[in-house]
């Protein structure tokens, strides 16, 4: 059975084209390869920058490209998918511009804060827009073998979800960076608080730390620690570090997930050597036996991208009933995350020593 484990979303039968929305990195490093594995035609983009949406149009040979994102919308109204890959400040000046009813992915995070996504939210709402967030962590094909695992009881009544990270992450990649006043969580963690949500639900409440180090001192936060309340049953806790200077080695990015019959590990490949990488890997153990490693369909990157893509498609076309990665649900992730950053400020207890 465990070799059996649902690692992909279905395909669409009759997908429609993808209208891009923002012709950044993301967009030529995930969204194209990805729709182009999975046989999704992407049939325009507009940009803020006209150049750079010509430049991608040339490179991925897209048919049209739109001055304004009017013109993208007078050309396609609802008959395509929109693919928002826009900085998350802009997305609730972008979408009251989207047709009645259409059928949009937006890159994570949805908004800036959680004050920008009560606001993306209710826009999307009052146009009734079918809007899912491209948190694509929990698409990816191990997410999806592990949330099989546990909802086929393989590893009995959860106990345990811890993340650890332990890794070196080039910051110098990101100077866009540098000014946030939120970094490591709003980034990077955002995508294991989602999908420790897609496996565990919410949990009743967090602490939270996270911190800078003078070896990325540019950057407001590069270290992270959190601690999920799930009650006396389940434990969930992160522990990030982005800096560590010891070489590969005793490097790690793992998933530990652990139940009353079993344990998952699960290795976060595309953190060693960024932006090169490593294979991830889906390991199983039940309780008193021994390890068996499953073979992967794919990786986060860049087959979680044609998982997210592919749901919205179907929930457009009614082969879906729900989106995966809904802004109603992912609009919760942005509040564990606000929780977080709020933990983070909150007075430690002191220690009382007299």
């Amino acid at each position: 059975m465990i070799a059996e484990l649902n690692q992909s979303w279905p395909a669409p039968s009759a997908p429609k084209p993808i209208v891009i929305i923002g012709a950044g990195g993301i967009i030529r490093d995930a969204h194209l390869p990805a729709y182009a594995k999975a046989g999704l035609s992407v049939s325009g983009v507009t940009d803020v920058d006209p150049a750079r949406a010509e430049a991608l149009a040339s490179d991925y040979a897209i048919p049209a490209v739109y001055a304004t994102l009017s013109d993208a919308v007078a050309a396609n109204g609802t008959n395509a998918v929109y693919d928002i890959a826009t900085p998350p400040h802009v997305i609730a000046d972008i979408l009251p511009g989207l047709p009645d009813g259409a059928a949009v992915l937006i890159q994570k995070p949805m908004g800036a804060d959680q004050d920008q996504a009560r606001a993306i939210r209710q826009i999307c709402r009052d146009r009734q827009l079918k809007a899912a967030i491209n948190f694509q962590l929990r698409f990816s094909p191990m997410m999806m073998a592990a949330r099989d695992a546990i909802r086929k009881g393989l590893i009995g009544d959860l106990l345990e979800i811890e993340v650890h990270l332990n890794i070196f992450t080039p910051w110098t990649l990101f100077p866009f960076l540098i000014p946030m006043e939120r970094v490591e969580i709003a980034v990077h963690s955002i995508h294991y608080l989602d999908t420790i949500r897609a496996l565990a639900g919410n949990p009743q409440g967090v602490f939270a730390r996270s911190i800078g180090d003078p070896r990325a001192e540019d950057f407001a936060q590069t270290r992270t620690s959190v601690i999920l309340d799930y009650g006396d049953r389940l434990r969930g806790l992160m522990s990030i570090n982005h800096n560590h200077q010891g070489g590969r080695k005793f490097q790690s990015a793992w998933f530990r997930i652990e139940g009353t019959e079993g344990t998952l590990m699960v290795k976060l490949g595309v953190c060693f050597d960024y932006p090169n990488g490593e294979e991830d890997e889906f390991w199983y153990c039940p309780n008193g036996g021994d390890w068996q490693q499953v073979p992967l369909e794919g990786s986060w990157f860049i087959d979680a991208f044609m998982g997210t893509m592919r749901n919205v498609q179907r929930f457009d076309a009614g082969e879906d009933s729900a989106l995966f990665a809904s802004v109603e649900d992912a609009y919760e992730t942005m509040a564990l995350v606000e929780a977080c950053f709020q933990a983070t400020q909150a007075a430690p207890t002191p220690l009382l020593l007299d």
